[in-house]
């Protein structure tokens, strides 16, 4: 530790002896300065013990001692040492009942120490304390390597932990937390996920100095990663502010965890190679040899259904999709496929896992992001998700076109996310409001919708009330309230202004969606 008024005053080649302000003693000494203007404020930085000899001042004054000690104490000043034997032989009463009266520690120095022995106790004490400082933070250093080597990620924590006595916790890309040291600190290290959103906001790197929850302690938040996004991030919880050996050793871990997550990103692109390969030859139908390639990379994901989803956005709306989904696959300890595809990303995910049910979490909140902004349609490079439903590696080229299809239909609905399944089941009427199909059947049946509205006929319904009872004339006359002679004719008239026989069964089923897609309206 520092220097303190203390160990100066038990300092047995010094002699000092206190005058006033004895339980200030424990104070830390930051410099020990010579000084005898009469107002040395304006050169001092705080945590100065200022020694003089009152050359320049009238020290039997009171009310210019009470100024001058004073100004002192506001300026930081710790502790004044007053020589005597030089200008006055013993310290005025005026100084030392200003000093009392303030509570600032004064030291008597006798004749035969010299400042410059005081000055240079005070400086060898802060080298020492600096040196142990040093080689406690090189030692930490060590420790905390040996640990990330032998313990991983984990170990390292525990250490850190050990090393500035609170607690440590590592967080992944998604801001979920991984890890962390002592395990009590799991909840409060949760509780700070809000400062690590805003944390990666940042470029990297990034810190920043939170208070802990429910202010129990103070919390140091680091970004990890030498990316313009950051990869991880580290929390360090402490009752007090770091020293030197402490933050020696924050910066140590920080250089390692940067280090490991930087490989796990090197081996993560390796990763994503060998993905990409084993996508192509599952597309190809060949999946003994994706198995033969993947080996137990991916688990056992190719041997269990899975769901294929193909995303479509900007590069930094499929980073965040990427790092939701293998954030996820990580923290419950699944297998996940990832390969980007240029300006789409590809997934393999195991059916009804939490990669799945992250990517479904991740689109519900773009959604929701989405309507706040209360846009009408979504921007060219906003995010587009088609899922499949579940399949096995002999059904992969299969599910990778439903999954597009299921894409192409999100896009058209202006929806981020749509399942394949939703598509497969219930009614296919939902599908006929897409703009194209309307426009479809506003061009087949405006022929109709004019000459009725000219007040000649009521084409429309009665086209309608015939296809709906399957071309029965006496059931479909009796739904309109006519003769069936007179719906006869009247699906003459549709004939002739359509040129279409409804003989056609391709015609009354065009017909028939034509009717429904108008009536969606």
């Amino acid at each position: 530790m520092p220097p303190t008024l203390a160990s100066l005053v038990h300092h047995s080649a010094l002699k000092l002896t206190v005058r006033a302000g004895e339980d200030r003693l424990d104070v830390p000494v930051r410099w020990a300065h010579v000084s005898e203007l009469a107002d040395p404020v304006p050169y001092m930085e705080g945590g100065e013990l200022l020694l003089i000899t009152a050359l320049k001042l009238d020290a039997d004054d009171p009310q210019a001692m009470r100024r001058y000690v004073k100004r002192l104490v506001g300026a930081g000043v710790v502790g004044l040492g007053f020589a005597v034997g030089v200008n006055y032989e013993e310290i005025p009463k005026a100084l030392v009942d200003a000093a009392e009266q303030e509570d600032l520690p004064l030291l008597e120095v006798p004749r035969r120490t010299p400042f410059l022995a005081i000055s240079k106790a005070v400086s060898a004490a802060i080298a020492a304390d600096q040196y142990r400082a040093v080689t406690a933070g090189f030692a930490a250093q060590r420790e905390l390597t040996r640990q990330a080597l032998n313990a991983g990620p984990e170990g390292l924590l525990a250490a850190l932990a050990a090393q500035v006595n609170g607690w440590a916790a590592l967080y992944d890309a998604s801001g979920a937390v991984v890890a962390t040291a002592p395990e009590w600190a799991g909840r409060r290290a949760a509780r700070l996920t809000a400062e690590v959103e805003r944390l990666r906001e940042r470029p990297a790197p990034a810190s920043s100095v939170v208070g802990g929850p429910d202010n129990e302690d103070r919390v140091e938040l680091h970004s990890l990663g030498t990316g313009r996004r950051p990869r991880a991030a580290l929390a360090v919880g402490t009752a007090a502010a770091l020293g030197t050996a402490e933050r020696y050793a924050v910066h140590s871990a920080i250089a390692l965890l940067t280090l490991t997550t930087e490989r796990s990103r090197s081996l993560h692109a390796a990763e994503q190679r060998v993905g990409a390969a084993v996508l192509r030859m599952l597309l190809a139908g060949q999946p003994d040899h994706a198995r033969g390639v993947a080996g137990d990379l991916y688990g056992g994901l190719l041997d269990a259904p899975f769901r294929m989803i193909v995303a479509d956005a900007g590069a930094e709306l499929l980073a965040g999709l990427a790092e939701a989904v293998e954030s996820a696959a990580a923290r419950a300890g699944e297998a996940v496929l990832v390969v980007p595809e240029g300006e789409r990303l590809v997934v393999l995910a195991a059916d009804g896992g939490a990669a799945v049910a992250a990517c479904v979490d991740h689109a519900a909140a773009r959604e929701a992001v989405r309507a706040a902004a209360e846009q009408g349609a979504a921007e060219d490079d906003d995010l587009v998700v088609g899922m499949s439903a579940p399949s096995g590696p002999i059904g992969a080229a299969a599910a990778y076109k439903q999954a597009e299809q299921a894409l192409s239909v999100a896009r058209r609905r202006g929806r981020v996310l749509v399942e394949h399944e939703q598509l497969a089941a219930g009614s296919v009427l939902p599908l006929l409001a897409d703009d194209a199909v309307k426009a479809f059947a506003d061009g087949l049946l405006r022929a109709l919708y004019e000459h009725d509205a000219t007040g000649r006929g009521d084409l429309v319904a009665s086209l309608r009330a015939w296809l709906s009872r399957h071309g029965q004339w006496d059931a479909a006359a009796a739904d309109l309230g006519v003769h069936r002679h007179t719906l006869r004719y009247r699906m003459r008239r549709v004939e002739e202004i359509l040129g279409r026989s409804l003989d056609d069964p391709d015609a009354r089923m065009e017909l028939w969606l034509a009717l429904k897609a108008t009536s969606a309206d």
